[in-house]
């Protein structure tokens, strides 16, 4: 596997300009394929171990071009700044027209209480293509297992709980934004990971209780999340999280 990493380093160097440090990749299983895009680290070096950071893109991104979902966070982990201090791989996966990262339905409702979500349900093929994609990048020697990462904005930020609970000994820290999960999952990896979870207040396609309520799960199952609520701020929260300059600060902090 190092070969391999070393191989897309390489690739990287030759193809250094706008979204193509962004590597096209695809990961096959059997019939199945996972689009995704792969971010390596600034300065790699074959013998060094790196974070990985796992990003779910929202429901607007999906589709086949295995490029829109960079669309709020190109900026972000492109920043010469955040790559030159926070060193990762990034994986960046988009699922396609017709799926989802999270088993949630949407429910008619008059209180803005759109979705509802399931303790015990099969996870979507998108979401179980990225579990196996992470669990395979997780065993390679460049790998930092104590530092591995997830943050997910909408429909990412759903999915962010559903890996958190379904790969609970995964992650050393977590940020969904906009999110929501069934609550009796919290129990999962409430004393386990960290999580700083973000909503915007006026949000009217996820509604804000939706985080609150597993805010408050996760307090009860024993966890200490930290938790911003954005007031006047409809649902796109993801752009007061990003411009937040303890964001970054806070992930590459927590470690296993």
């Amino acid at each position: 596997m190092r070969l391999l990493f070393f191989t897309f380093f390489v690739c990287h160097l030759i193809f250094s300009q706008d979204e193509s440090v962004f590597l096209y990749k695809q990961f096959i299983d059997g019939q199945d394929t996972l689009n995704y895009r792969l971010l390596i680290p600034k300065g790699f070096k074959e013998n060094k171990k790196y974070p990985l950071h796992l990003f779910l893109h929202g429901y607007g991104e999906r589709g086949g071009d295995n490029k829109k979902q960079l669309t709020y966070i190109d900026g972000l982990f492109k920043n010469k700044k955040n790559r030159n201090q926070y060193q990762s791989f990034g994986i960046f996966p988009q699922f396609p027209d017709g799926d989802s990262w999270t088993n949630r339905e949407k429910v008619r409702s008059i209180k803005g209480m759109y979705y509802k979500f399931f303790e015990n349900k099969e996870s979507t093929k998108s979401l179980s293509l990225v579990m196996k994609l992470m669990d395979s990048l997780v065993q390679t020697e460049n790998a930092n297992t104590k530092r591995i990462y997830i943050t997910g904005l909408s429909n990412g930020g759903m999915g962010t709980f559903e890996m958190l609970y379904r790969r609970p000994n995964m992650f050393a820290a977590a940020t969904p934004i906009c999110g929501g999960a069934h609550p009796k999952t919290a129990k999962l990896y409430a004393k386990k990971t960290p999580l700083w979870i973000f909503h915007g207040s006026k949000d009217d396609v996820v509604h804000p209780l939706y985080s609150v309520k597993m805010v408050e799960a996760i307090i009860t199952a024993g966890g200490n999340p930290k938790f911003t609520l954005y007031d006047n701020v409809n649902h796109d929260s993801w752009l007061n999280a990003f411009e937040d300059k303890d964001f970054f600060k806070w992930i590459y902090s927590q470690k296993k």
